[in-house]
């Protein structure tokens, strides 16, 4: 797809005043809850968090779907308003490389295409899903947990990019800046950086396709930075430029933003602050029931059935656990193939469930060791949400 600029400019125009007509609605089942239903360009209806810039969340039933999210359901997280709607041409777009390198380089989409392909399916996690679920409550979006998606991405290794410009000795990071903007000077432009051996670790890519497909214009197009296993963060969009450092970046997104407390749970006691933070990194093992909505009335038969999706930062998912009687009983759910460490791992369990109600919750076991909590963690920033969820049924 080489993308008509001024045809996503139009149907961006058009899916803005969608977005501030009246919309279908969903309620979170959380305080201040109810969001509209939009559709913006490439999407379909999205539960929108936010208009500028666009935040949408992927309601829970898409991840029902299949492993892999739709393009067109894969959530939307910006931090700058200013999205690139009339930067982008695919024929002139380029990526620069400076910096700590021998040789700075200047690679259009064909040139970056051509240093090779390879594939890795992994989830991509907002740090605040799931922020609106915190007691006591904490600024941010305020989300269930609809921002993540799985992906099988499409790209070249960023080592092969790197490579190709030569890291000079002395280069301890690797920074990435995107084409979104910030609308007043004021605001720090997002700069994200990786230590070089995690950049170079070979499973950190820029990819141009997702599931088979070129990137969504709100997924990044025509270039995103992967990093599996870690949150989105550090996942820029629209990527312009790859900076190679022989110092730490202390800028607003690295020293402020996006930090958790330095604990071993990256929490502290609700409505505290903590003595000191590092930077948010690897996802936590979590998972979901996808086939039944919290809320839900189900009619009595001999069986039902739970399905649903598990991952973490990249040991891999070991078991599941299902309980039907909020946390008493479990019993263990059998796993689908295992599509790779960093991706999301389905699972199936059949449960014997008596008219009533019934509190569902599914628990994930890391190949690392790690459980989810019954009890969740709390830290100010609202991030790394793990806990096991309850899901609320009744049996009629």
């Amino acid at each position: 797809m080489d993308m008509d600029r001024r045809h996503f400019i139009a149907s961006a125009g058009a899916g803005l005043l969608l977005g501030s007509a009246r919309a279908e609605t969903v309620e979170q089942p959380f305080g201040n809850g109810v969001r509209p239903l939009v559709a913006y360009p490439q999407k379909r209806k999205l539960i929108r968090l936010t208009t500028r810039p666009p935040q949408l969340e992927t309601p829970m039933a898409a991840f029902d779907e299949s492993l892999l999210t739709p393009n067109d359901a894969f959530f939307v997280r910006y931090h700058l308003a200013d999205i690139p709607t009339d930067r982008i041409d695919p024929l002139t777009y380029c990526v620069t490389v400076d910096g700590s390198v021998d040789h700075p380089l200047s690679l259009s989409l064909a040139d970056i295409k051509a240093l090779g392909s390879q594939e890795i399916t992994a989830v991509c996690q907002c740090s605040g899903n799931g922020r609106g679920f915190f007691v006591p409550r904490v600024p941010g979006g305020q989300a269930a947990n609809g921002l993540m998606g799985n992906a099988r991405w499409q790209g070249v290794s960023l080592r092969k990019v790197l490579d190709r410009a030569g890291v000079k000795r002395g280069a301890v990071e690797v920074a990435f800046d995107g084409l979104d903007e910030p609308v007043i000077p004021s605001t720090p432009d997002l700069v994200k950086s990786l230590p070089l051996d995690h950049a170079l670790d070979g499973d950190v890519m820029l990819a141009w396709a997702m599931n088979g497909e070129d990137l969504p214009f709100l997924n990044g197009y025509p270039l995103r930075v992967v990093v599996p296993g870690y949150f989105a963060t550090y996942w820029v969009k629209h990527l312009s430029r790859i900076t190679v450092r022989d110092t730490k970046l202390d800028n607003f997104w690295m020293a402020k933003a996006y930090r958790v407390p330095d604990t071993p749970c990256a929490c502290v006691p609700p409505g505290t602050q903590p003595a000191a933070t590092r930077p948010i990194g690897r996802m936590t093992a979590r998972s979901f029931i996808t086939n039944i909505a919290s809320g839900s009335t189900l009619h009595f038969a001999p069986t039902h059935t739970a399905r649903g999706i598990a991952f973490d930062g990249g040991s891999g998912i070991a078991r599941v656990d299902v309980s039907w009687d909020g946390g008493k009983s479990w019993v263990p759910a059998t796993l689908d193939a295992d599509a790779g460490p960093y991706a999301f791992r389905g699972w199936i369990a059949p449960l014997r469930l008596t008219l009533g109600s019934h509190v569902l919750m599914a628990r994930a076991t890391s190949k690392a060791g790690e459980v989810q909590p019954l009890v969740a963690d709390w830290n100010p920033g609202g991030y790394q949400r793990h806990v096991v969820e309850p899901v609320q049924v009744t049996v009629i």
